[in-house]
């Protein structure tokens, strides 16, 4: 980046890490930041629309519904992430694969299963091999966006149930009483009211979200923790230019660094939201705001 980078045996210290630092390859570790902020602008809504829905059939009336909303829950909290993680992404992308196989080559004549093997016709590969290297990476983006949404949605789905169940029944059957069809009960009144509650366990599964973040590294995506591996190793054919003795633990340092620091604020954020919703609202928390303010 600097005029100066052209003979890195010849910088003192202060340039040579100048240029160690501003190196191409070091652009991709601090992009890799962005990765992982980008995973959890998306991937938090995304789950929590699936919590909503799966909590919304886990307390229907209708049996079918309410059996699939409990079985979804109990099943992907039952199986450890890792485990989940690495067998949704590979059954997700096999099954694009097929579908695409099936609609783009009627003609096909061999079986797809071929031993542990699974072969389908060139057009039906997700991406193609001849896409560029940005399709490849978005693609492996948008499984792990999906992975994790399932995932965290089942757990958002069970504190959303909680929630749901907390609202002091006499509020729906007064509700009710007034002239309220159902879905304007559950709309008007026990929605709006869930999320007191509901904020304290989805605080907690947002913690664990970014915590998670890491499993990207299992997924093929070159993440935070990938970059941090590969530029403190010693043996790296990353840095022929600059080479340098082990420093993983700096790195992963401050990976710890910049990890606490996002919790910390995440904390602030959603201490003030918890303040704002517990306003006026008969739980501890606005029983606490009404003593203070007396």
């Amino acid at each position: 980046m600097f005029s100066f980078c052209t003979d890195p045996d010849t910088l003192g210290t202060f340039r040579w890490f100048s240029c160690y630092l501003t190196t191409g390859v070091h652009m991709s570790f601090y992009i890799a930041f962005f990765k992982v902020l980008l995973l959890l602008a998306i991937t938090a809504p995304v789950a929590l629309g699936f919590g909503f829905v799966g909590a919304m059939a886990a307390r229907s009336r209708v049996a079918p519904f309410r059996w699939l909303g409990k079985t979804y829950i109990a099943l992907v909290r039952g199986v450890p992430d890792i485990a989940f993680f690495l067998f949704f992404v590979i059954a997700l992308d096999q099954a694009f694969e097929y579908l695409r196989h099936k609609a783009l080559c009627p003609d096909w004549d061999q079986p797809i299963r071929q031993g542990s093997d699974f072969v389908v016709c060139t057009a039906a590969k997700l991406p193609l091999s001849t896409a560029p290297q940005w399709m490849h990476e978005t693609y492996g983006f948008f499984l792990a966006v999906i992975t994790f949404a399932i995932v965290f949605g089942a757990f958002a789905a069970n504190v959303l149930f909680g929630g749901m169940r907390a609202v002091p029944h006499a509020q729906l059957e007064t509700a009710e009483a007034y002239g309220m069809s159902h879905r304007q009960t559950f709309w008007r009144i026990l929605v709006p009211q869930m999320w007191v509650y509901a904020l304290p366990g989805l605080s907690n599964l947002w913690m664990v979200l970014i915590k998670a973040t890491p499993l990207l590294f299992l997924l093929g995506i070159e993440d935070i923790v990938y970059w941090a591996r590969e530029l403190g190793g010693t043996k790296t054919s990353r840095f022929t230019d600059y080479p340098h003795g082990d420093w993983r633990m700096w790195y992963f340092l401050f990976l710890l660094v910049f990890y606490l620091a996002f919790t910390r604020v995440s904390e602030i954020v959603l201490e003030r939201l918890m303040l704002r919703l517990t306003l006026g609202q008969a739980t501890s928390g606005g029983e606490a705001q009404r003593k203070a303010a007396a």
